[in-house]
C-alpha cells in the first residue's frame, strides 16, 4: 500500500516558480551591483580596456533588468529565459577569463552563479514559463 502523498503537478509547479523567482532575484541582485560597479568605477578593472569594463558592465545590468521586468510585468516574458542565457555567456566567458588568469579561486562562484542561469532559463522556458498579458 502506497502512504506517501500524491503531489499533484500544479502543487510542484508552484515550488519550482517559487524556486525559479527566488534564483530569479538572487541573480538580479548579483548582477546590478556586479555591472552597477562596473559603469560607476570602471578603471578598477585596470589591465582591460575601459571600453570592455563598460560593455560588460552594461550587458550586466541589462541582463539584470531582463530577468525580472519581463515577468514581473507580464510584457515579452519570453525574454526572460533569453536574458538568462545572455547571462550564462558572460559567465562562462567569466570563467575561461580566470582560468587564464590563473585564478582558480574565481572559478567556482562563477560556476554556481553559470548553474544558477541555466536553471532560470531552463525553468522559465520548459517548466513554469510566465504568461503574457
Amino acid at each position: 500500500m502506497n502512504t506517501s502523498p500524491t503531489v499533484f503537478p500544479r502543487e510542484r509547479s508552484k515550488g519550482l516558480n517559487i524556486a525559479l523567482w527566488i534564483v530569479q532575484s538572487l541573480l538580479a541582485a548579483l548582477f546590478l551591483m556586479s555591472g552597477g560597479m562596473k559603469l560607476a568605477n570602471p578603471g578598477m578593472a585596470k589591465d582591460l580596456p575601459i571600453w570592455l569594463v563598460y560593455f560588460i558592465g552594461l550587458s550586466e545590468v541589462s541582463g539584470a533588468l531582463g530577468l525580472l521586468l519581463p515577468s514581473i510585468l507580464r510584457i515579452k516574458p519570453l525574454l526572460t529565459p533569453l536574458a538568462a542565457l545572455g547571462l550564462a555567456i558572460i559567465l562562462v566567458l567569466a570563467m575561461l577569463f580566470h582560468i587564464s588568469r590563473g585564478e582558480i579561486s574565481h572559478v567556482l562562484p562563477v560556476a554556481i552563479f553559470l548553474a544558477m542561469a541555466v536553471f532560470v532559463a531552463w525553468g522559465r522556458y520548459k517548466k513554469a514559463p510566465i504568461q503574457s498579458k
